[in-house]
């Protein structure tokens, strides 16, 4: 890097936005901002006139959180639970494709053009579309609309229904409420309140229908399992009957017949042996009193005899007969005999009762003996047989419980059969409809005020993005500070573009640089060679660059009229100067100033010819010319030769100033050969047109031929644009010292 371009670049702060330079930016690119944004503007303006006017309906279902219970029975699909997950659940249930399939099929939305695209007549930019839509499908795999059956055809048409109902409805829930809100758009104002309608009542629907199916797949299960259940009662209490004929288990009243039997023999035997008893008490009684001598008219079994109460009785009445005669008659009396004898009759008679009662007793007794020896012996039979049964008992309780439970399930399922069978009538949906979807009277799309709003903003942000997308994509060349920021070298002067008036457009006329720089010596395009006269000399004070060679990374840059200006300004200013035209190939310089030249720079380095006979002088400002002449091409390396060094030296002697007008050093070799044996190097380049990248690697091959550049000239520049790139460039005050100038 060279000590000037060091010493004229400042220290910047990339992390920091300038917000000057930012300014800058959108004053360069102004039109473009404001064509881009008017172009925007007017696409969204074209977009909002040309648009379908839409219409949208709004109906609302509330979910209910309190179900109302006609009945006191559980139902087989209970409600939902009012948790916000389920609500944005059931928002999700009215997003499903299969509630927009329902709508479609009950509003026959495929026979509306709106919604199947093939009843619709394409024109204009849609015919476009499709067109190009029906070309890339034919160029794509699988069926095509031909090899499609009828069945087919009309599925699909009716998906694409679907789809497009599901891109014109919208579900949300409202707030934190169990409110849900279905808005549907439409083209036609009644067919959108239509499909928000139908979407709710399809909805409700659905939700009725779920829980009917589900009812009735419980009733249909429910009663199959009933009648296996029945069965299977009906079964067990066959095998508890069977088992208990076969064991003998027959009930009466609550227990088994062995069981009645020995409770009955057992009652029975008591009874007795409580008789038993009692006899025996009474003839052991009955026989102590006789042993004893007691009076037979105090034992009570003879009292208690009527046949003994009729006998005293007799007895009474005889004895008072005799002690009636006993007083009338003597002891011997026939009467008195009589009564006797019927006295000792009763007597007799008493006494045969009172055995007679004796021996009842002892019959009694032994009657009650026989009796409990009877039912002691048909109660050991019975309980044998009970203990038999007992074992036969358990089995037959195993049977019965097994029967129970079958019985008990049996009767659990029929209830609830029969619960379900009443409940199937009174299923009510989970939600309602709070507000049904009116007419729409205005269009909700387009939204002419929105769109405008959004078009200025779409405007600006269209323009900004395009003005940054130029910056960025922009690689030319625009200031001074470019070219010390982008190479590190150092710049010399900025050559104005020569503008054209608009009736020598029309006209075809163009202005010649050179004859410029003549005719307007007080021009900021002659200044701006002055200025590059001037860097020249001052960058030569310890080495005067006397040869300098002017260059360009490819042609169009403007480097012959650079070498053709700086050569008449400097010649203008009193310098012997001389301008070699160096461009074997274009001779660019030679056709400005001389075209007929037959002789010029190879034939003075090839030694047939003189070089004072070849340069030609410039008669208007004394500037000289060393030509090239227009049939001589040569493939030897001229430039290299110690013939082109001999001539740099003669010419050094004779010149103040030699200026070399070379080729483009990235397009011809020999540019490098010319560079390293010049004092300095100029590197021409043309605003805005040259890239950045495309100078660099051609100052990297000067730099690489160990060339002493001295600077860039920036050609071509339009000094109104190039103001508008910072305050911190020299053109930035072009309008302040543009009264210095003649143009």
């Amino acid at each position: 890097m060279s000590e000037t371009a060091a010493s004229s670049q400042t220290p910047q702060n990339d992390d920091l936005i300038d917000l000057r330079e930012l300014i800058a930016v959108f004053r360069r690119r102004f039109w473009t901002l404001v064509a881009t944004g008017f172009l925007t503007f007017v696409v969204v303006v074209l977009f909002t006139l040309q648009a379908t006017p839409l219409y949208t309906a709004s109906s609302s279902v509330v979910l209910n959180v309190r179900q109302s219970q006609v009945v006191d029975i559980e139902a087989v699909l209970s409600g939902m639970p009012p948790d916000s997950a389920m609500v944005d659940t059931e928002v999700e249930v009215l997003r499903s494709r299969a509630l927009a399939e329902t709508v479609v099929d009950r509003l026959q939305l495929v026979n509306v053009p709106e919604f199947n695209s093939s009843l619709r007549e394409p024109s204009g930019l849609g015919a476009l579309i499709g067109g190009l839509k029906s070309f890339l499908r034919g160029f794509l795999p699988g069926p095509t609309a031909t090899s499609l059956t009828e069945e087919e055809r009309q599925q699909r048409i009716r998906e694409s229904a679907v789809s497009a109902l599901m891109g014109a409805r919208a579900m949300r829930r409202v707030g934190l409420t169990y409110v849900i809100e279905i808005s549907a758009t439409s083209e036609t104002p009644s067919l959108a309140r239509d499909i928000a309608n139908t979407y709710a009542d399809a909805y409700l629907t659905s939700q009725l229908e779920a829980k009917f199916e589900a009812t009735e797949r419980a009733n249909e299960w429910l009663n199959e399992r009933v009648e296996l259940l029945r069965e299977e009662v009906q079964a067990r209490e066959q095998a508890v009957a069977r088992f208990r004929d076969e064991a003998g288990l027959i009930n009466a009243e609550g227990a088994t017949v062995a069981e009645q039997q020995v409770a009955d023999l057992n009652s029975q035997l008591a009874i007795q042996r409580a008789e038993l008893s009692e006899a025996r008490a009474r003839l052991d009684a009955v026989r102590s009193q006789l042993e004893r001598g007691v009076a037979s008219d105090t034992i009570a079994e003879v009292l208690s005899s009527d046949v003994i109460r009729e006998l005293r009785r007799q007895q009474a009445e005889v004895a008072r007969r005799q002690a009636d005669l006993s007083g009338r008659y003597g002891p011997r009396h026939p009467e008195i005999l009589t009564v006797e004898r019927e006295l000792a009759d009763i007597n007799s008679q008493i006494d045969a009762e009172i055995d007679r009662i004796v021996a009842s007793l002892e019959n009694e007794v032994n009657v009650s003996a026989q009796r409990v020896r009877s039912l002691q012996g048909s109660l050991q039979d019975a309980r044998g047989e009970l203990s038999v049964n007992n074992s036969a008992i358990v089995q037959l309780r195993a049977l019965e419980r097994e029967a129970e439970a079958s019985r008990a399930l049996f009767e659990s399922f029929l209830n609830r059969f029969r619960q379900t069978n009443e409940t199937e009538g009174l299923t009510e949906a989970d939600a309602r409809v709070v507000a049904q979807a009116s007419t729409p009277q205005t269009p909700s799309s387009p939204n002419v005020m929105l769109n405008l709003a959004l078009g200025i903003v779409l405007a600006g942000i269209a323009g900004v993005g395009v003005v940054f997308a130029l910056e960025i994509l922009d690689s030319g060349i625009h200031t001074d500070a470019d070219i010390e920021k982008q190479f590190g070298l150092a710049h010399i002067a900025s050559v104005p573009r020569l503008k054209v008036g608009l009736a020598d457009r029309i006209s075809g006329k163009t202005i010649d640089p050179g004859e410029y720089v003549l005719a307007k010596p007080l021009s900021s395009f002659s200044e701006s060679f002055r200025t590059m006269r001037s860097a020249i000399r001052i960058s030569g004070i310890d080495n005067q660059n006397i040869v300098v060679a002017i260059t360009s990374a490819v042609p169009g840059d403007g480097k012959t009229t650079t070498a053709l200006c700086l050569g008449r300004v400097s010649a203008m200013a009193g310098s012997r100067s001389i301008v070699v035209d160096c461009d074997l190939r274009r001779r660019l310089l030679t056709e400005a100033l001389h075209p007929d030249a037959e002789e010029g720079l190879l034939e003075v380095l090839s030694g047939t010819a003189n070089l004072d006979d070849v340069i030609v002088s410039d008669a208007d400002t004394g500037l000289d010319v060393l030509p090239v002449a227009q049939t001589t091409f040569t493939p030897r390396d001229v430039f290299g030769s110690s013939a082109f060094e001999a001539l740099l030296d003669q010419l050094r002697q004779r010149y103040d100033q030699v200026i070399l007008d070379t080729a483009p050093v990235l397009a011809v070799a020999d540019t490098r050969a010319i560079v390293s044996r010049a004092d300095g190097v100029l590197v021409a380049v043309r605003w805005k047109k040259s890239s950045t990248g495309v100078v660099r690697k051609a100052i990297h091959e000067i730099e690489a031929s160990k060339a002493n550049i001295l600077g860039v000239v920036i050609n071509n520049v339009d000094l109104e644009a190039q103001a508008r790139y910072g305050y911190d460039q020299g053109g930035y005050y072009y309008r302040s010292y543009q009264k210095y100038y003649s143009d």
